[in-house]
């Protein structure tokens, strides 16, 4: 197998970088997927009923102890609960906005990668032809069969090697951009459901206090 890859040429040594960085993307963003999710199915339910009963500060301290963008988000309405509505709006929105960022991490690279694969395979596999043609040219591969097989090797060697690499990133980015899209639509509903508990609470009080 080692000689096989050896066979591609010097480009085999972009494209196994791309694939050594790709397996990395991978692995990080399937560990924060699955985390994530995981604790979301309990996060909601629990901080809904810490802000219904009113209890801002075992709220913003239940916030704290989660490892989850959304946990974020919330923390930040319940700590500018005082603040005006427009306010608080615009600073949950910016940790919104940085929540969702994290939830695309790296997403953009692996698109590139998958990319870039693709083309190192292409310019493996025209390298190749230039050379196989190039001893044809010569008459080289009559002396010496393994010449033109060795430049045909790179370039099919070259073209498999891109698209193995090409074709899981392809498919994991669209899989991890569509758990992107339902983390932060997941965000945006919960934070919804805080602010309007949290607002809720707040004019309550805010009422009491006056009466």
């Amino acid at each position: 197998m080692i000689e096989v890859l050896k066979s591609g040429g010097i480009i085999m040594i972009p494209i196994a970088l791309c694939g050594a960085a790709s397996v990395f993307i991978l692995i990080e963003r399937l560990y924060f997927f699955v985390s994530v999710k995981r604790s979301e199915k309990s996060f909601a339910p629990d901080i809904e009923a810490l802000l219904a009963a009113g209890d801002f500060d075992a709220a913003e301290s239940f916030c704290s102890a989660q490892d989850i963008p959304c946990a974020k988000a919330v923390q930040a309405a319940v700590q500018n609960r005082n603040l005006e509505e427009s306010a608080l709006k615009d600073i949950v929105q910016v940790k919104l906005d940085c929540a969702a960022a994290e939830c695309r991490r790296f997403l953009p690279e692996l698109s590139t990668l998958s990319s870039v694969s693709t083309l190192l395979g292409l310019l493996g596999t025209v390298t190749g032809n230039i050379r196989a043609f190039g001893i044809l040219g010569d008459g080289g591969a009559l002396g010496n069969p393994s010449l033109l097989a060795g430049a045909i090797a790179e370039s099919l060697v070259t073209t498999a090697a891109g698209l193995s690499v090409a074709i899981p990133s392809a498919v994991f980015f669209q899989v991890f951009e569509s758990q992107a899209d339902k983390r932060i639509l997941f965000m945006e509903q919960t934070v919804t459901s805080a602010l309007a508990s949290i607002a809720g609470k707040t004019c309550g009080l805010r009422r009491e206090l006056r009466e």
